[in-house]
């Protein structure tokens, strides 16, 4: 087992991506600690890891946009677990797609503070941890913080800012032996994506135009984003620190 005795902490570790990041290192025997909003899918998903096994999981409920609860839920997973090795800030929103100019200054701050902030206040808190075990953090970001979209600026800004993030605290942190990376997914199946699918005049289509924009003809799968962060967090990638590895199935090629 790649993670066995090792504690990760998932942000937004209930759903989506972060689900896809909690199952595969809990499969690998390490010890996570779910962090999201919602009660019963965090409570759900912990108990349904724990009888899986072969690692252990527990929830702790926080939101990340307010920043003084990840402080406090970093000291209870390292309570909890006696240590801590992986930090996957995850956690995010993707809002409606508006312009520029309708995009309030109150709307952008708000979109940073859980979608960048978040970042810079898990990886601070989990820092002093992390020093301990010569960890890892992991930033997931997008595609969209490299190639932009249409009427979404305020979010890529919020992508890009984890990619520079990223890139800059690794710098800082080579020394220590903590080694920070970002993610960047193109398009992965999710209750988010299906949910935005179902709210189209042809659910059916929409997909299948989604699909269609990887060289694959489909979308990603959370346990593939969430096997591409094992790796990140294993010596298996002992020699990579800085990188923003593009998670996007060809999405990007064939101009």
């Amino acid at each position: 087992m790649r993670f066995k005795d090792r504690a990760v902490i998932v942000t937004g570790g209930s759903k989506g991506i972060g689900e896809g990041c909690s199952r595969v290192f809990c499969e690998e025997g390490g010890m996570v600690a779910i962090l999201a909003r919602g009660m019963k899918a965090g409570q759900d998903l912990a108990r349904e890891l724990n009888e899986k096994g072969p690692g252990k999981a527990i929830f702790v409920q926080c939101d990340v946009g307010e920043h003084e609860q990840i402080l406090s839920a970093v000291e209870l997973v390292v309570e909890q677990f006696g240590r801590l090795d992986c930090i996957i800030n995850n956690a995010g929103v993707h809002p409606p797609a508006m312009s520029l100019e309708e995009t309030s200054i109150e709307e952008m701050e708000a979109l940073m503070r859980v979608n960048f902030l978040s970042t810079f206040a898990g990886a601070k808190y989990a820092l002093p941890h992390l020093r301990k075990t010569k960890g890892t953090i992991i930033n997931m970001s997008s595609m969209t913080a490299v190639l932009g979209q249409h009427h979404s600026t305020s979010y890529c800004s919020t992508k890009g800012a984890q990619v520079s993030f990223t890139k800059s605290l690794a710098i800082e942190l080579g020394e220590a032996g903590v080694r920070v990376n970002a993610i960047l997914p193109s398009n992965i199946d999710t209750p988010l994506m299906r949910d935005w699918a179902e709210s189209l005049p042809d659910p059916e289509t929409a997909l299948k135009r989604v699909s269609d924009l990887q060289v694959f003809k489909r979308m990603g799968t959370i346990e593939e984003m969430g096997r591409l962060a094992l790796f990140l967090a294993t010596d298996d990638s002992s020699f990579l620190t800085g990188q923003a590895i593009e998670a996007e199935g060809g999405a990007s090629l064939d101009y």
